[in-house]
């Protein structure tokens, strides 16, 4: 059975962005992209997913993606 990940570590080293300048981008507590970042959420609001992409330029689909191996 496959995993949903959360990419956006990868997609912040990409555009050379720190989570701090990342939070003020988007508004969301540094510890709650800090989460976000390691993996350890269950659920994003659609909200927040819209932030994410529009601060980040990309699209959902950079930040989550469905692992079949895991």
């Amino acid at each position: 059975m496959g995993k949903i990940v959360l990419r956006l570590d990868r997609v912040m080293a990409d555009r050379k962005i720190g989570l701090n300048e990342l939070s003020e981008a988007v508004g969301v507590a540094n510890v709650n992209l800090s989460k976000l970042k390691n993996g350890h959420v269950s659920a994003i609001r659609f909200s927040t997913l819209e932030a994410l992409c529009e601060a980040l330029h990309c699209q959902p689909g950079d930040l989550i993606e469905y692992d079949f191996n895991l």
